[in-house]
């Protein structure tokens, strides 16, 4: 059996690892230029859930890599007003140093660097797919915008929110807009910006809640021990310079109609601005990370998601990841759902290559499980960003956030109350 995957993001390159070392034929077709293109988006969150994916379905000298090129895992969880007020912390820091259970911070294009390793031969960059054709003797053949072709038993989409597999697959699939508009950038870890932050903070992951449920997340990733360490060195001499800087990174994020303009369209200068604006009653350290911060790191983000799909007729032509369910970055799910995916199809697809099930069975049953939760997390991470969530009216968000953040704060202050919450959070994120 060969097998075609479109796209070369997370899960199409896990899922190409679990094939090859499986021994079935792969090939892989990204339409980014080279590997090191600038796709947008600086940090991954992977859960213990989606570490556990990912070492189903790679090499474990890979899989060390990836450990290895990761930043430190957050010993808090914070969330905050926006005046930098503690509604609740949990402390991670034992729950975070098992290697494979704990939390993972890791940027997109040092995480793609390390799932490309092994697959040079198999990745073909500058391929933009125009659309595929299925043949009589049941293959399928991609047929790309440079005039090439490709012809193999199974067609995978792994091509991200705006799939060219899934528009011509599932023409009836749709994405629509949240109403959040979103915006963030980074800056280098210096002295003068870590004076802004707390210990928790420099050392975790914040959440501030905001009044008209505008939100904000701040994130610390330090690379200083990997960079440091003989033994990373030693192991993989060709990593050690593309090992991001420690930096901190930002996001902000709110309804539109509660916005004094979009984003869209907007220089990295403007989007500074309008952050400012946004922040402009929040804590001078907040103000200050964001002005600190260089225009050409700041990016928007059009924040959509996917409607739930009903199960369709399954062929030799299947999805997994952002293609098939794009969601909001709300419980930071998404990369996180698609190495499940690769792990689950690619298991599927082996089975069916070994003759233990027909091909068309074995995608049938990675596509209605791969359905059931997927559909769940698009489901709760839009509750997390939704314009149309009572938080963003005046008077309603306003009684809804002083009730939430009493909430975490009894909490914060009963220990008993605040074990429960963190097994649970725990929990989701060990399940995802």
């Amino acid at each position: 059996m060969k097998v075609l995957i479109i796209g070369a993001g997370t899960g199409g390159l896990a899922l190409a690892h679990l094939l090859k070392q499986a021994g079935v034929s792969i090939a892989v077709y990204e339409r980014d230029m080279a590997p090191d293109a600038d796709t947008g988006g600086y940090r991954v969150g992977i859960s213990p859930a989606g570490s556990r994916a990912l070492r189903a379905c790679v090499p474990n000298d890979l899989y060390d890599l990836y450990v290895a090129t990761c930043a430190k895992s957050p010993c808090y969880f914070n969330m905050f007003t926006e005046h930098l007020g503690e509604v609740l912390s949990f402390d991670i820091g034992d729950a975070a140093a098992n290697t494979l259970d704990g939390e993972k911070n890791v940027v997109r294009k040092t995480l793609r660097r390390v799932l490309l390793r092994g697959l040079e031969d198999h990745v073909s960059f500058g391929k933009a797919l125009q659309g595929y054709t299925r043949n009589a003797d049941g293959s399928v053949t991609a047929c790309f915008q440079d005039g090439s072709f490709a012809t193999g038993d199974v067609l995978v989409g792994a091509d991200g929110t705006n799939s060219a597999v899934r528009r011509q697959y599932l023409p009836q699939a749709r994405l629509e807009d949240t109403g959040i508009v979103s915006l963030g950038g980074k800056i280098p870890t210096t002295a003068e910006a870590k004076a802004l932050l707390s210990d928790k903070m420099v050392r975790g992951m914040s959440i501030i809640m905001a009044p008209m449920g505008f939100g904000a997340i701040i994130h610390s990733l330090e690379f200083a021990d990997s960079r440091s360490d003989p033994d990373f060195a030693a192991r993989w001499p060709d990593f050690v310079e593309a090992l991001d800087q420690d930096s901190i990174g930002w996001g902000i994020w709110g309804a539109r109609q509660n916005c004094p303009r979009d984003t869209a369209g907007l220089s990295g200068e403007q989007l500074r601005e309008l952050g400012l604006e946004l922040a402009r009653d929040w804590h001078p350290h907040l103000r200050a990370l964001i002005r600190m911060t260089e225009p050409s790191t700041i990016h928007d983000v059009k924040v959509r998601t996917s409607v739930p799909l009903k199960p369709w007729t399954s062929s030799n032509v299947t999805l997994l990841g952002d293609a098939v369910h794009t969601m909001t970055p709300g419980r930071g799910a998404g990369a996180n759902t698609a190495l499940r995916d690769a792990a689950l199809l690619g298991h599927m697809l082996v089975a069916a290559d070994r003759g233990q099930k027909p091909l068309i069975d074995a995608i049938h049953d990675y596509e209605a499980e791969m359905l059931r939760y997927s559909t769940e997390a698009v489901q709760e991470s839009r509750k997390h960003m939704d314009a149309s969530h009572p938080a963003h009216r005046p008077i309603v968000g306003t009684v809804q956030l002083a009730a939430m953040r009493g909430v975490m704060r009894i909490i914060n202050a009963t220990p008993v109350l605040k074990r429960r919450a963190f097994r649970q959070m725990m929990r989701v994120r060990g399940e995802n």
